[in-house]
């Protein structure tokens, strides 16, 4: 949900980028769980004190902590991320997509149009082929809008994909597969 940059007063509080689309979720929370970024620990509980949306730092939250008094302890929070149970997860729209449950699909090269003419129903110029795997997500910055990116880590090296509707074809979370119609030469784009 948010990742603690540093400490924020003098009283305990944290600043937090937020990492969630549904910022206003933040201000509601009565605990999190913390757990160091890239780290194989279990996460552990933390009682929310208060949280509040930042009015200076677009983008930030500032949470206090019950037992956090200083801004020594404070510190000891910097580069932590925040996070929730699965099962308070809210439900998404349809079309929209948590970036933790795409990061592990198989992307799957499928053709732009199908031929008009096949000459077996088990053709192989038809299948899918495997291109790699969602490494991560990429997002545009707040000055420069566009479609988030999808890391796909192939055996070629990286290739960036849209993560648009005409090319992401079919994602299946469940599966753990996206199809993609990749148009003609992105894979080249991709590599210079």
């Amino acid at each position: 949900m948010a990742r603690i940059l540093r400490a924020r007063g003098n009283k305990g509080e944290v600043a937090a980028e937020i990492l969630t689309d549904f910022p206003e979720r933040l201000t509601e929370l009565r605990e999190v769980f913390v757990r160091e970024a890239d780290a194989e620990s279990a996460p552990r509980r933390v009682p929310v004190k208060s949280c509040w949306l930042s009015r200076n730092h677009r983008g930030q939250a500032v949470f206090h902590f019950e037992g956090f008094h200083s801004i020594s302890e404070a510190e000891k929070l910097r580069g932590l991320e925040l996070l929730l149970p699965i099962e308070q997860r809210i439900t998404l729209p349809a079309g929209q997509y948590f970036v933790s449950d795409l990061i592990g699909c198989s992307v799957f090269g499928i053709p732009m149009a199908p031929p008009a003419v096949s000459s077996s129903p088990c053709s192989l110029a038809e299948a899918p082929s495997l291109l790699g795997t969602v490494r991560d997500v990429q997002f545009s910055g707040e000055e420069i809008s566009g479609t988030p990116l999808l890391e796909v880590e192939t055996s070629g090296g990286e290739i960036l994909i849209p993560l648009a509707m005409d090319i992401c074809r079919k994602i299946d979370i469940a599966g753990r597969r996206i199809d993609v119609a990749l148009p003609d030469g992105l894979r080249d784009l991709n590599r210079e």
